[in-house]
């Protein structure tokens, strides 16, 4: 199934539905499907075909949805980059995806004009919203400016690629995930219940458009014709008003999300009994939230979710009942077992834990996880070598090494690489290790993550100085604020004499996530 078709679908079986509150706007299903035509006409007649990708650097707006479709109309392909990122971080995503269009909020002008024009082959250059700069064009008169008669479908296969999403690289660069549109809908078709006429939900969009989560769950409400109540950027009180105040029934957030809201000043002065499914993941959540979570919100349904955006997002899930901790003794023990897993694997996806050979490790045995099915990604955009080294027989490796258990599910024990997970963002310690090289006194430098109750893991600088050189934590943070994206910065920074290493001169970086993850 090609995502063109969810929207097509749930436009002609709920056409006057809310699809998108934002704001003071209100779009319907019909409404949104007939923008994304007539923008989709609109870059047709710019010279956007299919292939051509379609950047987009902007917090969560209607736009993203519109432009997603409109590319999905051209079998164009959608590309989302993090807003958080510099013009520095920047640079590469746009020179790898070498994007025919790119569509930016306001704020982000002056970060494409620094890249200009050395990193971008394009003119064709979109502000979302309000008056366009010299040399821009204004969103809403290209779409104004399409025909809205002529219907446009694509003609590409469900197999094609549909998204470009960035996630963390081994050498701390970026590496572009091919996402096809069966990644979307293969989950959707497995595991969203279609347009019900007579039954009406609304799910709040916080997690950023960038991220597999935040587009998958936009996605996944259009084809279940779920009304969507977007939030710009998560902030928990701003949050609990949208909930309150739109009667949302869904929600999905990463355990920081959670616990900013459970922590918030107001929370308990606001109405938030119609919120029935709390769907979480992108990072560990600590037993005591989640059970924190479970008795501060009676009557919630939570579903951990666990997934990559390599494998297309979800994967496994710890389902609702896991969460009921009440009842028989032992019941409610094996529960709280389950809940520190990642659960057990979903309908339409094959799961395994497997040996450095590829055979499978057995039952309560470590090893990596690893996965195969149609919803997982193609490989990495112009990368042949990383694909094939995640790619193995048909089989995609996490990188995350876990056990199985004897009811199926996964539980895991630490990462084959060394990614930090900071409320939800993936970091590459590399790319933070190599600005921090590069600030004058630094010998060398280790970037490790440790347990975090608030961020899931915190990211930490362990550096040693030149001989007689002046490091202080302070100046080394200064660097990385000039250069990194504030969740990519070392929330702390220890200074040493040395670093550990094993005989062939690898840094121990478990030794030093064992040294100061005990200490802090």
């Amino acid at each position: 199934m090609h995502t063109h078709d969810i929207l097509s679908i749930v436009s002609a079986i709920v056409p006057e539905r809310t699809a998108i509150t934002f704001d003071d706007r209100v779009i319907t299903f019909e409404g949104l499907a007939a923008r994304a035509n007539r923008l989709a006409n609109a870059l047709a007649e710019r010279g956007v075909e299919a292939g051509d990708r379609v950047a987009v650097i902007d917090v969560n707006t209607p736009q993203h949805l519109e432009l997603y479709f409109a590319a999905a109309r051209l079998d164009a392909i959608y590309v989302p980059l993090n807003f958080r990122d510099r013009a520095e971080e920047l640079r590469f995503p746009l020179e790898h995806t070498d994007p025919k269009v790119v569509m930016v909020g306001p704020r982000y002008v002056p970060l494409i004009e620094e890249l200009r024009p050395d990193a971008l082959t394009t003119d064709l250059l979109l502000v979302s919203e309000g008056s366009a700069p010299e040399g821009w064009l204004s969103y809403d008169d290209v779409v104004a400016s399409g025909d809205e008669d002529e219907l446009r479908f694509p003609e590409g296969e469900p197999e094609n690629t549909a998204v470009l999403l960035f996630t963390a690289g081994t050498t701390g660069r970026p590496k572009a995930v091919m996402l096809s549109h069966l990644s979307f809908t293969e989950f959707m078709l497995t595991n969203v219940e279609p347009p019900d006429p007579d039954s009406e939900e609304r799910t709040i969009l916080s997690l950023p458009m960038h991220h597999i989560a935040g587009l998958q769950a936009a996605l996944a409400s259009v084809f279940g014709g779920r009304s969507i109540v977007m939030q710009r950027q998560f902030e928990a009180g701003d949050w609990m008003k949208l909930v309150a105040g739109h009667a949302v029934s869904r929600a999905l957030v990463v355990p920081t999300m959670l616990k900013q809201v459970l922590d918030h000043a107001d929370f308990g002065t606001h109405d938030l009994s119609s919120v029935r499914v709390i769907t979480y993941g992108g990072a560990s959540m600590p037993p005591t939230l989640i059970e924190r979570a479970i008795f501060a919100l009676p009557g919630v349904q939570f579903i951990n979710a666990f997934g990559q955006t390599e494998t297309g997002s979800t994967i496994a899930m710890v389902p609702p009942e896991d969460h009921v901790l009440e009842g028989d003794p032992e019941v409610v023990a094996k529960r709280r077992r389950h809940l520190a897993s990642i659960g057990k694997p979903l309908e339409g996806v094959e799961v395994r834990v497997v040996n450095e050979d590829g055979t499978d490790a057995g039952l309560d045995t470590t090893g990596e996880i690893v996965a195969r099915g149609p919803r997982l990604m193609k490989g990495y955009w112009g990368q042949a070598d990383a694909t094939a080294e995640t790619i193995r027989d048909g089989w995609l490796y996490t990188g995350d090494l876990g056990y199985m258990d004897e009811d199926g599910y996964v539980y895991l024990e630490g990462r084959a690489k060394d990614f930090i997970k900071r409320g939800g963002e993936m970091v590459a310690p590399e790319e933070v290790e190599n600005i921090i090289h590069a600030y004058d006194g630094v010998a060398e430098c280790a970037v490790i993550g440790l347990p975090d109750d608030t961020w899931g893991e915190r990211v930490v600088a362990v550096v040693v100085a030149e001989p007689g050189a002046t490091v202080t934590e302070e100046s080394v943070k200064a660097v990385c604020e000039e250069h990194l994206a504030r969740f990519k910065r070392p929330e702390q920074v220890i200074i040493v004499d040395v670093l550990p290493r094993n005989a062939l001169g690898k840094v121990l970086k478990r030794e030093l996530r064992d040294t100061y993850g005990a200490t802090s």
